[in-house]
């Protein structure tokens, strides 16, 4: 098994702008995601951040250049074939937790299941397992507006873990939290890298989350220029 999870080569990617001007995002980034660590990627606003990440998810597709997941090349797939990949391999958190507002914490985390076409007992089990894990137990059946953000937010970490993903990609996600859930939603991230093995690509701008990184990719005007 390689070291890395994720080998990227290459990759381009660019807009058109509604002026019709071309706007070149990610200019030939070479980037290998170690498998059990955590990366983060850090850069000005602008530096194409995010765009890397969704690119490295499965969540848009590069103009050119190659991405290898373990031994598979997810660059080659169809869009449907990519939607099937990330919903049995990944895992993802962003800033705004993304809840559904209707559902309860619980019923948000059993979602990725039902979609896989587990049972709505075996889903529910392994809910609540994850819910449990990330401190959640207390708050199963309350929905999104009766949680705090922080509470929100570990919802969202459980249903991104539900499924097992082997990696876990996370674009600021302590962006709206206060500086005490950050701290927690950090701690977390570390206790799930060094209890499951699970590897985490964050795009941050917090500064004690970068301490805490095992890998930090420093992008400048859609280039790699640290690691």
């Amino acid at each position: 098994m390689s070291e890395f999870i994720i080998q990227a080569k290459s990759i381009y990617k660019s807009y058109i702008s509604q002026k019709d001007i071309k706007i070149d995002v990610l200019k030939d980034v070479s980037i290998d995601i170690p498998r059990g660590k955590i990366s983060v990627i850090i850069g000005a606003s602008g530096a194409g951040k995010s765009t890397l990440l969704h690119i490295l998810s499965g969540l848009d597709k590069a103009d050119s250049g190659q991405i290898q997941f373990d031994t598979k090349e997810i660059s080659k797939l169809s869009n449907r074939e990519l939607a099937k990949f990330r919903n049995f391999n990944l895992g993802f958190v962003f800033q705004f937790h993304h809840l559904l507002p209707e559902f309860s914490a619980l019923e948000n985390c059993m979602i990725p299941l039902l979609i896989r076409g587990k049972s709505q007992s075996s889903s529910k089990k392994e809910a609540i397992k994850f819910l449990e894990l990330v401190g959640i137990q207390e708050r199963l059946n309350h929905k999104p507006a009766e949680l705090s953000g922080g509470e929100q937010q570990r919802v969202a970490v459980a249903r991104a873990l539900v499924t097992e993903p082997p990696i876990i990609f996370a674009d600021e996600p302590s962006g709206n939290l206060d500086s005490t859930n950050s701290e927690s939603l950090h701690n977390l991230f570390i206790s799930l890298r060094d209890s499951f093995n699970k590897s985490f690509v964050i795009v941050t701008h917090n500064k004690d989350l970068v301490k805490l990184a095992d890998k930090v990719f420093e992008l400048q005007d859609g280039r790699l220029i640290s690691e």
